[in-house]
């Protein structure tokens, strides 16, 4: 098995990784407000997270920034609750060819999620000469990851809002309050404080 091989594996497998699902609930609150319409969107979304998260994973694994472990475990729930918490408030995305909250809220928790990951990368890496191939590899595995997640979800939502006929607005607050009462969950296992 190729080197790259390697690293997208354990990025893909990291990403869907059920005992660590908090990226998956993430993931699900950023697309919760949109169909498989709405894929423009969702793309840009997807797109800004990877950027987000790539960026800091990239300065933590290579000790550009230092942060405490247990910060981050406590506001990667944090910003799952935050989006959820605005699907409610806004169930529905909205019409204008403007920035979305949706998008801000992937690239800023994006950055938070990214140094999440930098722990993990780190410790796999270990004393490698070059990681510019293993994180390169590993963030497209956790993008094809992401998308997998996507288009499941896409495709639940599109067979009960668009042939079953539950509806939009309800599917989306049901689905966030979900999201919402699972990350409030895993703050307090976190104790951070």
């Amino acid at each position: 098995m190729s080197q790259f091989q390697l690293y997208f594996e354990l990025g893909y497998k990291h990403i869907l990784d059920l005992k660590g699902f908090d990226h998956i609930l993430f993931v699900i609150a950023l697309c919760a407000i949109y169909l498989a319409r709405d894929w423009k969107k969702i793309l840009i979304l997807v797109t800004a997270f990877t950027i987000g998260h790539s960026i800091t994973l990239a300065l933590a694994t290579l000790n550009v920034i230092k942060v405490n472990s247990d910060l981050i475990e406590f506001l990667i729930p944090v910003t799952i609750a935050i989006t959820a918490l605005a699907n409610i408030f806004k169930p529905k995305p909205s019409n204008s060819r403007g920035i979305q909250l949706n998008y801000i809220f992937a690239i800023f928790f994006g950055l938070i999620h990214g140094m999440g990951f930098s722990n993990y990368l780190r410790s796999l890496l270990g004393r490698e000469a070059s990681i510019f191939q293993p994180l390169l590899a590993f963030n497209i595995g956790l993008e094809v990851g992401q998308l997998l997640i996507v288009a499941l979800f896409l495709l639940a939502s599109s067979l009960l809002v668009g042939l079953i006929g539950v509806n939009r607005k309800e599917w989306t607050l049901v689905i966030s309050a979900v999201v919402l009462g699972m990350s409030i969950m895993m703050m307090i296992d976190t104790k951070f404080w």
